[in-house]
């Protein structure tokens, strides 16, 4: 009889559960179970790792090999077990020093050939069984730099299953022939997802991407924009069509500042689970950018799908920016359903499978025209639609929905003296970046030993009690609250806003300018404030 263990890690949502594989050999009929709940790609690793280990030159025990995951009661799925089931077999064949493997954690999938491929999430497996106190893994080659993010962890690399036997028995290492330049490599496509990301993209480096000195004119907006940069504030642009609402949250993105070390390793965890990491970049040091067409389902938002849920848009704008172009197109289901990640900053999603918590800190960018036809707020322009669909079009955004956004911008038509340029270049989204950065730097030192980073989670106990405006700063609030034009709620934003506003134009604190516009910005009133775009400085 011979018996080995080793580990491997089950990912349940972007969190990892450190699994022991177990091996046992019994003289019998030559026979292979799985036990411990696996799933069908799972239970198909039996086929899979005894054609890798005869082809890798091993020997296939020929007696009835019974191999257990425990803790049985986990939901266990995909190939990513594969590497382990082959080093416990092998373990209990004596192939291998069983005392070699038995403090290892393996994750990888085997072809039939024996070559290691890799599998999706291995940076939150890593980082489950770092928690958990193991200190070397072995994952495919491919995917060893995603796993050295980890620190305190030593990671091996592996081609192929005869390089990993090689290495446990101190043997030479075969060489295992790359692909060739040029030609595309069959094992990276585990790697990425076509179609999963539901507009998702990486955003590329500012210096790069669409700049906001191509936005003509709307100083407002742009205004807007870099406050909700700066403070991490939820915002809508309502207005016509062609006005530049799309353009201008398409270059949101390029003023936000680099996440930081523990920013993007939570946003790495997410993209690699759900297959978007592109490959050789294993960091995402840039905050994404989510933009899902208005059919999307609530189930594509929040996350779903079959057996365990799937990171949705939500979590894939996690620590970045969640763009609803046509917001009044998407289902009320689909919207309403983002009412409780805006607030908590993660997304609990309740299956016959189990439940999962996945995050869902990101910015909201909402983008509407005021009616079917858009033309509703043009004079003159020939707007057809009855008074009561603007009315039903508009209420598609629900006022609980809309309590939870932070910034109300009417964006104008462009008029002829900005589209000609006549009115001069708009700020580059380098020098709006810059101020955007300082104005992190000052919140980021109010806040430190507190556990929020920006102004938009500070609660609003907090900010009533403890952050407080200059005297008499708060009058105008005062007044919009008594006219039922603020809640309670929209005050807690409003004073959010307004830290932003003076940490933008260096203030100590808000005084009466810096909270007239964040009233201005939260309800669409003009207050007086100047519209261009050195209001800050």
């Amino acid at each position: 009889m011979g018996f080995a263990r080793t580990c491997s890690v089950a990912l349940v949502g972007v969190e990892g559960v450190v699994v022991e594989v177990q091996a046992d050999l019994e003289p019998g009929v030559a026979a292979f179970t799985l036990v411990g709940l696996p799933d069908k790609s799972l239970s198909e690793s039996r086929d899979r790792v005894r054609a890798a280990v005869v082809n890798s030159g091993a020997e296939w025990p020929q007696k009835k090999l019974t191999v257990g995951l425990s803790p049985a009661s986990v939901p266990k799925g995909g190939s990513g077990f594969d590497l382990a089931v082959a080093a416990a077999v092998l373990g209990a064949a004596e192939r291998i020093d069983p005392r070699a493997i038995a403090d290892l954690v393996l994750i990888g999938e085997l072809g039939l050939d024996g070559r290691v491929r890799p599998v999706r999430g291995i940076l939150p497996a890593v980082l489950a069984a770092a928690d958990a106190g193991y200190r070397q893994v072995v994952v495919p080659e491919q995917t060893a730099g995603e796993a050295a993010l980890v620190p305190g962890v030593s990671v091996l690399g592996v081609r192929s299953l005869r390089q990993l036997i090689a290495v446990l028995g101190d043997e030479p290492v075969p060489e295992e022939e790359p692909t060739e330049p040029g030609r595309p490599d069959a094992m990276l496509a585990g790697l990425l997802v076509p179609g999963a990301g539901l507009g998702t993209g990486l955003a590329a480096n500012p210096a790069e991407g669409p700049d906001l000195a191509d936005v003509a004119g709307q100083h407002r907006a742009r205004r807007a924009l870099e406050v909700a940069a700066a403070g991490s504030h939820h915002l809508l642009l309502s207005g016509p069509p062609g006005a530049g609402k799309t353009m201008l949250a398409e270059r949101l993105p390029g003023i936000l500042p680099p996440l930081t070390r523990q920013e993007s390793l939570e946003v790495t965890a997410v993209h690699s689970v759900a297959g978007l990491l592109p490959p050789g970049e294993p960091l995402v040091r840039r905050p994404p950018y989510c933009a899902p067409h208005h059919s999307a389902t609530m189930q594509s938002l929040v996350g779903g799908g079959n057996g365990l849920p799937r990171p949705g848009a939500v979590s894939l704008a996690h620590r970045g920016i969640l763009f609803l172009d046509e917001a009044p197109e998407f289902s009320g289901k689909a919207l309403d359903a983002l009412r409780q990640p805006l607030e908590s900053g993660h997304v609990v999603i309740a299956r016959a499978a189990g439940v999962v918590r996945l995050p869902a800190r990101f910015l909201l960018a909402l983008a509407a025209n005021p009616c079917p036809c858009g033309r509703h707020t043009l004079h003159g322009a020939g707007c057809e639609c009855p008074a009561a669909l603007v009315r039903r079009y508009q209420a598609r955004l629900s006022g609980p929905l809309l309590d939870r956004v932070d910034l109300r911008v009417e964006v104008e038509p462009v008029t002829r003296a900005d589209l000609l340029g006549r009115g001069g270049r708009g700020e580059t989204t380098g020098a709006v970046a810059d101020r955007v950065r300082e104005a992190r730097a000052r919140a980021t030192a109010r806040l430190d030993g507190t556990p929020w980073s920006v102004n938009s989670e500070i609660p609003g106990h907090e900010l009533r009690t403890r952050y407080l405006a200059a005297p008499g700063a708060l009058a105008a609030a005062e007044r919009d609250i008594e006219r039922g034009l603020l809640t309670a709620r929209g005050l807690d934003r409003v004073l959010r806003v307004a830290w932003t506003v003076a940490d933008l134009a260096g203030h100590d604190r808000p005084d009466s300018e810096d909270i007239a516009l964040a009233l201005e910005l939260r309800t669409s009133i003009a207050r007086g404030v100047p519209a261009g775009a050195g209001a800050f400085s």
